[in-house]
């Protein structure tokens, strides 16, 4: 009885194949809505829409918002009490990038515009990512205003 083998190329048998096995990899993620199906279940989020989500969560969480995560998050919201200026961007730019570099392996950042607006005491942030092994690209926009 004979049997079929598959070598590697470093065996040395060239002529037969190699078994390549791909996995599909599905980004799933809770709805932070919680809204309810008819069926009683939670939606889901899917794909783009669960990075795009995890991304907002991100970019929104303040440093020792998480127990035992001390520096999960960006800190933007502190920074917004700080003076709008040139530095001020840099240090939100430098901060949203180390946390999604970090903490959300599924993004890749692209383009990161942050611009301040000292009169309105605002600060508006536009980031654009590509999700991971996929070629599909997102665009995130958001700003965050003082209260006080």
């Amino acid at each position: 009885m004979a049997q079929n083998r598959a070598f590697a190329a470093e065996d040395g048998n060239l002529s037969t194949s190699n078994l390549i096995s791909t996995r599909a990899v599905d980004y799933l993620d809770i709805d932070l809505t919680f809204a309810k199906k008819p069926s009683g279940d939670i939606y889901k989020k899917k794909d783009a829409a669960a990075v795009k989500q995890a991304v907002k969560n991100l970019v929104q969480t303040n440093f020792y918002e998480k127990p035992f995560q001390p520096f999960f998050g960006t800190d933007v919201r502190g920074l917004l009490f700080e003076l709008a200026d040139e530095d001020t961007e840099d240090e939100v730019r430098s901060n949203i990038i180390r946390a999604i570099e970090t903490y959300e392996p599924r993004a890749l950042i692209l383009d990161l515009a942050v611009k301040s607006t000292p009169d309105a005491h605002d600060l508006a942030v536009t980031l654009t990512f590509r999700i991971l092994n996929t070629e599909e690209v997102v665009t995130f926009s958001t700003t965050l205003s003082r209260l006080r």
